[in-house]
């Protein structure tokens, strides 16, 4: 008789909790979308708004003046090519590489198996910054300098020790047991490896790719620091420095041009938001 009001007494208590939690989320989610919601606003501002000493977060005269400058250069094309290009390279080889060497690692034993796995982590707390300067030297001795190669080699190394870390876990979490099976019924290791194991870890290369594309596609500072001269090799956010300039910057065309790189974040996100989330679900259940 006594469990149903005892039931009651904690859904009570528990609801005081959880609508704090959530008011919390939500003022927190508001926090992070803020910017964006600024820079959007902006990007459709006329200039006096922008300008203005006192600015409000909202606009009664929108225009698309910001955006037909953005759009009026001539090389953003070729810098959103450039863009996609190293992106999209760095996503296909980091995935494909960081797949089948997490594979070795979880699959095999060899030696230096457990130093290998401590030399993924410690890379990944080395600064970028640190490393810029000889990355440069590197680049000119290889003779990357002003390519696109230059912007991804670095990339792929930097995102495939997170990756395999990440991808470790999954293949992990497939039973060695589902292999001996495929192996009995006369499968190769090739197509245990593609046909089986693959579409398992799926989420988990969805959730590294992500990853790597955002750190790929925002990237400033290797295209500033290995594209010198030839600006035809140039990415989009070096294309934002056309607006910027120190005695009078052009921030609706700032804005303008933050908001169209974001576009193809959010278009990739909604292509892979359910995989994503699974993928990130299964990294925290490991």
């Amino acid at each position: 008789m006594w469990n149903p009001v005892r039931n009651l007494v904690r859904r009570s208590v528990r609801r005081p909790w959880r609508l704090a939690a959530e008011v919390s989320a939500l003022l927190i989610a508001a926090l992070v979308a803020f910017p964006l919601y600024w820079m959007v606003l902006s990007a459709f501002k006329p200039a006096g708004e922008i300008e203005s000493t006192r600015p409000r977060p909202w606009t009664l005269s929108p225009t698309l003046d910001s955006f037909r400058r953005v759009f009026e250069q001539q090389e953003f094309g070729r810098y959103f090519l450039n863009s996609l290009v190293v992106a999209v390279s760095v996503v296909a080889v980091s995935a494909l590489i960081a797949f089948l060497a997490a594979t070795a690692v979880t699959r095999f034993r060899f030696r230096f198996r457990t130093t290998l796995l401590i030399m993924f982590l410690i890379a990944q707390m080395v600064p970028i910054e640190a490393l810029t300067i000889p990355l440069f030297f590197q680049m000119r001795d290889f003779g990357q300098l002003n390519t696109l190669g230059a912007l991804i080699l670095p990339h792929i190394a930097f995102s495939l020790p997170f990756a395999i870390w990440m991808l470790r876990g999954f293949v992990k979490a497939v039973p060695e047991a589902l292999e001996e099976a495929a192996y009995i019924d006369g499968a190769s290791r090739t197509r245990f490896l593609w046909q089986i194991l693959f579409p398992l870890v799926l989420p988990g290369l969805v959730a590294t790719s992500v990853f790597s594309f955002i750190s790929a596609w925002n990237d400033f500072l290797f295209a500033k620091s290995f594209i010198i001269s030839d600006t035809s090799q140039s990415t989009l956010p070096m294309a934002l420095l056309v607006f910027y300039k120190p005695d009078d910057p052009d921030w609706g065309g700032v804005m303008a041009g933050s908001t169209v790189m974001t576009i193809p974040v959010l278009i990739f996100f909604v292509l892979v938001q359910r995989r994503l989330v699974s993928g990130l679900g299964g990294a925290v259940k490991d």
